[in-house]
């Protein structure tokens, strides 16, 4: 991935911001907060300013950004385009800071602000106390939901990061397979640690999400719990390895499955059925289709099989891992893929005798269908 300049990514923060300015102008809304602490984690602040983790940020409709982070030092280094006020000036207390920056502003007209409808109602209360002759406003549908659905669509930056993000995980799935075949993994912790290892060593920030190395014990789980143990790795039948990496922000997010000798033919089919729902649902991926036909089309490979899969075929990615749009045949028929997005594609079946298959890649959809980004795939041993 080539190196943005500063004034390049400032122009970035820029574009983003004035999307959301006219927003808030269009609905009438003066101010709007964001909360990145470290029990309400909320990737608005990063998207909009370049600051990593825990601050709060402030936006007018009238262009002011003011950035007030937990490590000053961080946020004169990464963010852009914000003024920065330190947490200390306000004894790190994020009430009275919005009260006393709210103070310095010069809002004309009406005097509202948005904050996160995560807000837990006592704190709700606490704004209020605090806000004298502010209408505060904590509630669903309100220009954080905007943010949400503004997000789902990925800038070329955006789009940059994660590419370089699934170009990593597949080394490191390269990587895996080798081990696999020389002996050299042997069980769930030695599979796990070395994605902990190898994203390091290629400059990613961490792992997406805790891995998921199950042995053929325990790959019936959606979700292993726990994340990974002690157990062999891979093992006669199924397992399943479910891993993402992030760079600069952005996750990937891959499943691969490891099919070791012997299986059984119930085994081949549950593999079998995995790669078929994939293969009919990819074409679906595409601008302006409805999602609902992605999600139906999988189900009904199973349904056919008398088999359910027990979660969504897919969902968005980007500083989250679990983001707008979900990918289901259930969902209303109105949310259509558009281009921008990058959303997983990860068909899945789990048995208690049998074990779990899973082949999950990430997909961005384009003006003209859609890229697989991603290369996880059944590795049969």
């Amino acid at each position: 991935m080539r190196t943005y300049t500063k004034d390049e990514m400032k122009a970035i923060y820029i574009a983003r911001k004035e999307k959301l300015f006219a927003y808030m102008r269009e609905h009438g809304i003066s101010t709007v907060v964001f909360e990145d602490t470290e029990t309400r984690r909320n990737p608005a602040v990063r998207y909009f300013s370049g600051h990593p983790n825990d601050a709060l940020l402030i936006m007018t409709a009238d262009g002011k950004t003011v950035l007030v982070p937990w490590d000053e030092h961080l946020a004169r280094e990464r963010s852009a385009d914000c003024k920065i006020i330190p947490s200390t000036k306000y004894e790190r207390n994020n009430i009275k800071a919005v009260k006393e920056i709210l103070k310095d502003f010069d809002i004309k007209g009406q005097m509202n602000v948005e904050i996160p409808p995560e807000t837990p109602y006592p704190l709700f209360l606490k704004y209020v106390d605090a806000l004298d002759g502010w209408d505060v406003r904590c509630h669903e549908k309100s220009v954080h939901d905007f943010v949400t659905e503004m997000r789902a669509c990925k800038d070329e930056y955006e789009i940059a990061c994660t590419r370089e993000a699934a170009r990593i995980g597949d080394l490191i799935i390269d990587e895996i397979e080798s081990k696999i075949r020389d002996g050299s993994i042997q069980t769930e912790s030695d599979v796990a640690l070395l994605i902990e290892r190898e994203c390091r060593k290629h400059g990613c920030e961490r792992t997406g999400f805790d891995t998921l190395a199950a042995g053929p014990e325990r790959s019936w789980a959606i979700h292993a719990f726990p994340g990974y143990t002690a157990a062999p790795w891979p093992a006669a039948g199924l397992s399943i390895l479910d891993f993402g990496v992030v760079y600069e922000g952005y996750t990937s997010d891959t499943t691969i499955t490891v099919a070791k000798a012997p299986l059984s033919d119930a085994q081949e089919k549950l593999v079998a059925l995995v790669e078929k729902a994939a293969a009919i649902a990819l074409p679906l991926y595409q601008a302006g289709s409805p999602i609902r036909l992605a999600g139906k089309a999988a189900e009904n490979v199973f349904a056919k099989a008398k088999k359910t899969m027990p979660h969504t075929l897919g969902h968005g990615i980007g500083l989250e891992i679990h983001e707008y749009p979900r990918v289901s045949g259930k969902i209303e028929e109105e949310h259509v893929f558009k281009s921008g997005m990058i959303i997983t594609l990860e068909p899945g079946l789990y048995d208690p005798k049998l074990g779990g298959c899973r082949l999950e890649n990430d997909v961005l959809i384009t003006e003209t269908g859609n890229e697989v980004l991603t290369h996880a795939k059944i590795i049969r041993c």
